[in-house]
């Protein structure tokens, strides 16, 4: 059993670290359309109806699908000065306290954003811009695949934690 544990969370964090990599991409080519609308509109006066759109479609798509590595290498927000308070064991035990509360409740938004996006997928939402893009059936949809990859990525930190291999009882990287 502990074999294929230790197989889960080497998979889920390699796709994690994967996703988080690959999100780079998405926010260089953000800064590029961004400095291509700039452009276009000052300098050529011409500029387009979907720079914006497809920019926050960028942001949003690296913000979402990078969840997995954000919480794989522990670099969330947290109270650190808590953790020279309180001593390693206990904070070994808030750790555990702090990916319970955070599956309970992703876990519930992932319920609560499921139906929002099954409709907007039967029946594709538009912009309503000049655009008129998908963006909000887009986004509908990768929220709940970003939440998803967050809850298996915190399985993967909870089977750490059980298994004592997690970044705090190793030491970190």
């Amino acid at each position: 059993m502990r074999r294929i544990l230790s197989t889960y969370t080497e998979l889920m964090d390699r796709v994690s670290v994967f996703l988080g990599q690959a999100c780079s991409v998405f926010l260089f080519a953000c800064i590029a359309v961004s400095a291509l609308e700039v452009v276009l509109r000052y300098g050529f006066d011409s500029p387009t109806i979907w720079s914006t759109e497809l920019a926050m479609a960028l942001c949003a798509s690296a913000w979402v699908l990078s969840v997995g590595y954000v919480t794989e290498r522990s670099r969330h927000i947290s109270i650190t000065m808590l953790e020279l308070v309180v001593g390693p064991r206990t904070w070994h035990y808030f750790r555990l306290f702090q990916m319970l509360v955070a599956a309970g409740a992703i876990f519930v938004l992932t319920l609560a954003l499921w139906d929002p996006a099954v409709k907007a997928i039967d029946r594709v939402e538009h912009s309503g811009t000049a655009m008129n893009s998908i963006q909000p059936t887009y986004l509908k949809a990768l929220l709940v695949v970003g939440c998803i990859l967050y809850l298996l990525q915190l399985l993967s930190n909870l089977i750490h934690w059980a298994l004592g291999t997690d970044r705090e009882a190793s030491g970190g990287h």
